[in-house]
């Protein structure tokens, strides 16, 4: 392996997490926020909103209740635009970009029969993941993954005289595996728990954040066959276990929140 190589992995791996990677590589926070803007213009343009249903007005009244909240909690450094954009659409989906872009389907509103505290749930869980910049930080994995794999291959076919193909596919499946799958399941409990939070404080009871996961499991037959360990998020049962053991904390913040 060059020299060169093993300074510039040597400098990437002693940064201090990743968000400073991919701010080294033109991630960082305004210019992301900028991109989401420009796609969510985009999405939208091709999309059905609904403005006027029982459904979406339940959404936007929820989105509204827990948005100064979220300000309060953004650390990013930057001002978020936020944004709630109900698409009718029977797909079961909601999602919110850097910036604070979002969108609820009414698929998943309707297909769960959610309550307007149970949609709270879901909008806070959304809005944790831009505030704790996940997808910032998931780019910035990607590309430190991506450059050590190179890096070990190179090393190891150099040594060894092993095909530099073979090598890489062998890599390809650690990081399927061994990588990203734990590194979004780690993600997705991090915005549980921010998502609790965000909605106690806007007055919702944090308990029905663990209802949103029960009705899932019994839509789908006791929850996700595939278990914990394989899955990209984490299994519901997982889930409202980890929930649980937050309940006490965020039903004190409820209950302040309700007497105000």
């Amino acid at each position: 392996m060059k020299k060169s190589s093993i300074t510039l992995l040597s400098v990437i791996l002693t940064l201090s997490g990743c968000t400073t990677v991919a701010d080294m590589v033109g991630m960082d926070s305004k210019t992301l926020n900028a991109q989401a803007g420009s796609n969510y213009h985009q999405i939208l343009s091709k999309a059905q909103i609904d403005t006027t249903s029982n459904t979406a007005k339940t959404i936007q009244r929820a989105f509204n209740r827990l948005r100064p909240h979220a300000n309060s909690l953004n650390n990013t450094g930057m001002r978020f635009d936020w944004q709630m954009t109900v698409i009718k659409d029977p797909k079961e989906n909601a999602w919110a970009m850097p910036g604070g872009k979002m969108a609820f389907y009414t698929g998943l509103a309707q297909n769960y029969h959610l309550t307007e505290s149970e949609i709270a749930a879901i909008v806070g869980h959304e809005m944790a993941h831009a505030l704790l910049e996940h997808s910032k930080k998931q780019m910035g994995a990607g590309v430190l993954s991506d450059l050590t794999v190179q890096l070990g291959a190179i090393a190891v076919q150099t040594r060894t005289g092993y095909d530099h193909d073979l090598i890489n596919f062998g890599a390809s499946m650690l990081h399927e595996y061994g990588f990203d799958k734990p590194y979004s399941r780690h993600h997705e409990y991090e915005a549980d728990a921010l998502g609790m939070q965000l909605m106690a404080m806007a007055g919702y009871n944090p308990a029905d954040a663990i209802n949103v996961w029960k009705k899932m499991n019994a839509k789908q037959d006791g929850g996700s066959k595939a278990g914990g360990i394989l899955s990209t998020h984490p299994s519901n049962n997982s889930r409202i276990q980890a929930m649980e053991k937050l309940l006490p904390k965020n039903r004190a913040i409820y209950e302040r929140a309700i007497r105000r």
